[in-house]
């Protein structure tokens, strides 16, 4: 009698083949702890139920429950995250409650087969089970909350072949839920050979959860909807969004829309974007702006004891530079150097550049993709340091691979 030999498979091996590439591309974004986080195109692409919708916050903290459980999504069990990490600047804890009860309440649909083999349509919702800590013992900092997917929602995480690239400061600063939602349809689709996306209008409102009772003329959901997305998403996103809209007679029946990536300059301004305060982002995306003037107006001499002595201004200044100077900003712990590399990036000392290269460059030579971006930037490029100086040369990348394709 032959004998058979039972081999152990290996664990990652065997891992490897059951997930798709979105689980794998989160676990390796998970290890690099930056911004950047995959939501799985499974998931972005699934479609409320008629009626339903999740609010711009319960949209916002179902990226942060993906962005936490990072490759783990897809695996049978509970997940958590701190509630200092949801509220932001809130003091408060009782808005999560009511964001969690809303994730389980909201129901999603996916066309399926009966068990007859006919057209079918599942409906089911993403979370089977939350906690929430109901007392915090070492303050409001120490708050966590714990849930787990429900086993549809884990089923089109693990399958998932296809991702969206997200950033985290883009998702928490959207003040529109359907920009939101239109931001990671576009994030799904940048770096396609053909980064459109085709909808009717009743795909239109399912995919970006527009209820069937508001905005029924066109021209109020292009101004309320799409114009306000727009706005937000080529000031906040790493690429721009516009549409064309098809008619037949007088009738919108369909919509194009076509994600554009960004330039480099373009790129730096976005990460300067995110990093400003809130408060003033509509005035700087409209261009209203104001500048504050400094006039001079004659007024009576004052007396000796208020006037300014002489060169006390200039000595003010002169120990605040040298104060400043003095204990001088640490590099991003990532760059060897700080400034972007002359020669060749496969011998320059830093792989966060060769490593955006490979990833982002679409498969065209880095150094040819470096070359032109030296050749972009100019004299700008000596005055980019760290975070700013990635962002900008992989937005180089990713607008470089959609202007001219991928190399045959």
């Amino acid at each position: 009698m032959a004998t058979v030999e039972i081999v152990d498979i290996d664990d990652d091996v065997e891992e490897s083949a059951i997930v798709g590439r979105a689980m794998k591309v989160a676990s390796a974004l998970s290890a690099r702890r930056t911004d950047e986080f995959a939501k799985p195109g499974n998931l972005v692409e699934v479609r409320f139920v008629k009626g339903q919708s999740l609010s711009l916050t319960a949209s916002r903290l179902l990226a942060l429950m993906i962005l936490s459980a990072g490759g783990e999504a897809w695996r049978d069990t509970a997940h958590r995250m701190r509630k200092a990490d949801i509220r932001r600047g809130h003091k408060g804890n009782e808005r999560i409650s009511d964001m969690l009860e809303e994730l389980h309440r909201t129901l999603f649909a996916e066309d399926d087969r009966s068990w007859r083999g006919k057209k079918a349509v599942r409906k089911f919702s993403l979370i089977q089970m939350s906690k929430e800590e109901a007392e915090d013992e070492d303050g409001v900092e120490a708050g966590w909350i714990e849930w787990q997917f429900t086993p549809d929602a884990r089923k089109l995480i693990q399958e998932s072949e296809t991702y969206a690239v997200l950033n985290r400061q883009a998702v928490l600063k959207f003040r529109s839920a359907y920009a939101l939602k239109l931001y990671e349809l576009g994030a799904l689709r940048i770096h396609r050979r053909q980064p459109v996306w085709r909808c009717d209008m009743p795909a239109l409102r399912a995919a970006l959860g527009i209820a069937p009772d508001i905005y029924k003329d066109f021209a109020q959901l292009r101004r309320k909807v799409l114009e306000t997305a727009k706005a937000e998403i080529d000031q906040l996103a790493h690429f721009r969004v516009e549409w064309q809209e098809l008619r037949q007679g007088r009738t919108i029946v369909e919509l194009v829309f076509r994600f554009v990536a960004k330039d480099a300059p373009a790129q730096i301004g976005t990460v300067d974007e995110l990093a400003r305060h809130s408060g003033g982002r509509r005035p700087r995306r409209e261009g209203s702006v104001e500048q504050l003037a400094i006039v001079e107006q004659p007024e009576a001499e004052p007396a000796d004891s208020q006037r300014v002595p002489p060169g006390a201004i200039d000595a003010v200044v002169a120990r605040v530079a040298g104060a400043m100077s003095a204990h001088p900003r640490k590099p991003h712990p990532s760059l060897h150097s700080s400034t972007f590399p002359t020669g060749s990036l496969r011998w320059s000392g830093c792989e966060e550049f060769l490593r955006i290269g490979r990833d982002h460059g679409g498969g065209w030579d880095v150094d040819l993709v470096a070359d032109a971006y030296r050749s972009i930037m100019g004299d700008r490029l000596a005055r980019l340091t760290g975070t700013k100086l990635l962002k900008s040369w992989q937005g180089f990348c990713e607008s470089y691979v959609a202007r001219v394709g991928r190399p045959a």
